[in-house]
């Protein structure tokens, strides 16, 4: 579960890319690793990125390190049967935009992934796909390349934008998970 102070989708977005930036920056493991020893530079960054203080970087910084990166799939690690595929589905539909939308039908969205696993992924929202790959654990989340992560949280944030999206809460009610970011997605992919 996220801070308390995370309660909108949008607050999400930010928080689990503050946990990105933490992660990067003291070169922890992982986002678990990174709370725990730097919270507060995760709420602050958070607030930073919540209240328009801190921007996050433009997506084409992670579209170059996924060029210059090693060419192997960015969820199993296979070298093997590459393909780019689409981290949201390019069927999304927020509107009528989205068909010719640049965020989500050019490199912005795009990864590489092996047969399977983008067969095994087909239509489902990142954080749910990993949830089924590690469904014994509770921080699935962690387990996701921050670069496939990065270039997701960025890609969702446009399209919840466009769907006017971004400031709702839990879809069950409760407290928000990461799985709400893909459940805001679920109701516009064809």
């Amino acid at each position: 579960m996220p801070d308390r102070e995370v309660r909108t989708l949008r607050d999400l977005l930010y928080y689990q890319y503050a946990k990105l930036i933490a992660r990067s920056a003291f070169q922890q493991p992982d986002g678990m690793a990174a709370k725990g020893s730097h919270y507060g530079f995760i709420k602050q960054t958070f607030r930073d990125l919540r209240d328009g203080r801190k921007q996050w970087s433009d997506i084409v910084r992670e579209d170059w390190q996924l060029v210059e990166g090693a060419r192997v799939c960015a969820y199993c690690g296979n070298p093997e049967e590459l393909a780019r595929e689409h981290i949201v589905p390019r069927t999304l539909r927020v509107n009528e935009r989205c068909e010719t939308c640049d965020t989500i039908q050019s490199i912005h969205n795009q990864v590489w992934s092996c047969r399977a696993c983008n067969s095994r992924k087909g239509q489902r929202g990142l954080y749910d796909f990993f949830q089924s790959i590690y469904p014994s654990d509770h921080k699935f989340y962690d387990r996701i390349s921050p670069l496939v992560e990065k270039k997701y949280l960025k890609t969702v944030h446009e399209c919840l934008a466009c769907a006017d999206s971004l400031d709702k809460g839990a879809a069950a009610g409760g407290a928000i998970t990461v799985l709400d970011i893909d459940s805001a997605l679920t109701g516009f992919i064809l």
